[in-house]
């Protein structure tokens, strides 16, 4: 029997109790003992076999920077908004075999796990309209699902200044000047299904990408051509992929961190090949 710690966030997008979670686990022939989000270091010290988390994109970050510190696997159940990682991975988003997955998969990758400063992250991290755009759209979430980061990304358009920034990849500087957005991608997967398309999370790289300032009305055609899929391809962009990249930003900088604003400031960046294994198949 497989004995999970269940990490749960409640206010996930998905809703999904953990009671009703537990009790499909258990189904499934796992033993199951459940903590909360902000008890992730409770959930290490049960000893499980495997940590399973239940919730969004910066849920799985956290919970994967905890699974590789007591070198346990780590299992998905995607009740997020957006549930980027995810897709991603390859991972099933429908509920009940994402439960199955947990309960008994046996087939581990190892994946790449980021860090911002201290804070871990598997996708993208990024500063400038991103953030303020994941703060728009919280209010809009429960409403219309992952379209709410678009309705965030269009209020952030609208009068957020362009950030002063400077980028250094493995020493080099790689960007100084205005940008409306920087980021810095693991998987490259962000907002609703769109993708960083260099990155590779097995390279043991990080890509950083900065979409430097210019005219505000050309956000629009730049906003489109991210969701069509030409997020490094379009003009105006600087691409670098590196083992590490400082980000140098006004103090109190806001960054969203696989969906989740976190206020960093100036930053290192670094990756770890297969930082922490993954419950696949």
């Amino acid at each position: 029997m497989t004995r999970i710690a269940l990490v749960v966030t409640s206010e996930s997008g998905g809703g999904v109790e953990s009671a009703e979670l537990e009790a499909r686990l258990r189904t499934l022939g796992a033993s199951v003992e459940t903590f909360d989000r902000r008890d992730l270091r409770a959930a290490a010290d049960s000893r499980p076999d495997r940590l399973a988390v239940a919730g969004g994109d910066g849920s799985v970050g956290s919970a994967a920077g905890v699974a590789a510190s007591i070198d346990v696997p780590l299992a998905v159940i995607p009740v997020g908004t957006a549930n980027n990682f995810t897709r991603a991975a390859g991972l099933p988003t429908e509920l009940q075999r994402a439960c199955l997955l947990a309960a008994r998969g046996e087939r581990l990758r190892g994946m790449e796990l980021g860090h911002a400063g201290p804070v871990p992250f598997v996708n993208l991290a990024s500063a400038g309209l991103a953030s303020v755009a994941a703060r728009r759209a919280v209010r809009w979430k429960r409403l219309f699902g992952p379209t709410a980061y678009a309705i965030g990304a269009g209020a952030a358009a609208v009068g957020t200044p362009a950030l002063d920034c400077e980028v250094t990849a493995d020493g080099r500087t790689a960007f100084k000047g205005k940008a409306w957005q920087v980021m810095v991608a693991v998987s490259g997967a962000f907002g609703p299904g769109i993708k960083v398309e260099p990155a590779d999370t097995g390279d043991g790289k990080l890509d950083l990408v900065v979409m430097e300032a210019g005219p505000r009305l050309k956000l629009l055609a730049r906003g489109y051509r991210m969701w069509a899929g030409e997020v490094v391809s379009q003009p105006g962009i600087s691409h670098a992929r590196a083992d590490s990249l400082d980000v140098k930003v006004p103090a109190g900088t806001a960054f969203n961190v696989d969906g989740e604003v976190v206020e960093l400031g100036a930053t290192r960046f670094t990756v770890e090949r297969a930082g922490f294994q993954l419950v696949v198949g």
